[in-house]
């Protein structure tokens, strides 16, 4: 789902183990988490993240670099971690559709999942209530059509309408990233769509302050958010009806 990559019919040709075992320890899911939203965070706040001491961190981050999950960004003296790619978050988003909830201990927990519900980052595209309800949104004004059961692209009506918001999809779709692919959204368990294409909306709406970032992966709805895609997203009216005279 999402970017991953198809996969043989047959997994036994795949050594699934290691890379799981990656996923499944709690401070290293935990650093994976806190860089879903494709930023790229320093050792010691990642070992906040994980609750962990920083030699601690340091060690596991190793392991996530050799194993492919994790890259390293050099900038100066400074050392950045960031997710290797979509791909890993994908997978960081399908398997949070078979974990069990976490448990609410306080009302700001409660509250920052229910934020999380309605808007956040998959990796770098638009996510939750808000991410579901694009995709369906594009699919009913006729700006996407499904090449098959996951893949997207723009029909002519959906060229002008990124056009209208200020993107160049021939731009988009020139990187060699998938354009626009179906994500199951682990909180509503309907797809929203991950790929270059929403990845650059989702950069745009935050551009024009229709979305903004808040802690995390959090993003936070402008009050007048709905106006705004009400307007970029109303369909085209159907021609006057013309009566001939008899």
């Amino acid at each position: 789902m999402g970017e991953v990559a198809e996969l043989s019919s047959d997994f036994r040709d795949r050594d699934l183990a290691p890379v799981a075992a990656l996923f499944g320890d709690p401070a290293r899911a935990a650093m994976l988490a806190a860089l879903a939203d494709g930023q790229a965070l320093p050792a010691g706040e990642l070992a906040s993240w994980a609750g962990v001491h920083p030699a601690t961190a340091t060690a596991h981050l190793r392991r996530l670099v050799e194993g492919g999950l994790v890259r390293v960004r050099v900038q100066g003296r400074h050392r950045y971690h960031e997710l290797a790619g979509p791909q890993v978050a994908a997978v960081l988003e399908a398997l949070a559709q078979l974990a069990p909830p976490a448990p609410v201990r306080s009302l700001r927990e409660h509250r920052s999942a229910t934020a999380l519900a309605e808007a956040r980052t998959c990796y770098d595209h638009l996510a939750g209530r808000r991410g579901v309800e694009l995709r369906d949104r594009l699919l009913s004004v006729g700006a996407l059509h499904a090449i098959d059961e996951r893949d997207h692209a723009l029909t002519d009506r959906g060229q002008q309408l990124v056009a209208d918001l200020g993107i160049d999809a021939d731009q988009v779709g020139a990187t060699r990233r998938v354009f626009a692919r179906c994500c199951i959204d682990w909180t509503h368990r309907r797809p929203h769509l991950a790929g270059a294409l929403p990845a650059a909306i989702t950069d745009r709406l935050l551009t024009l302050g229709w979305l903004s970032r808040t802690a995390g992966r959090g993003l936070r709805v402008a009050a007048d958010y709905d106006q705004h895609l009400d307007h970029w997203l109303s369909p085209v009216p159907d021609p006057p009806v013309v009566e001939i005279a008899r």
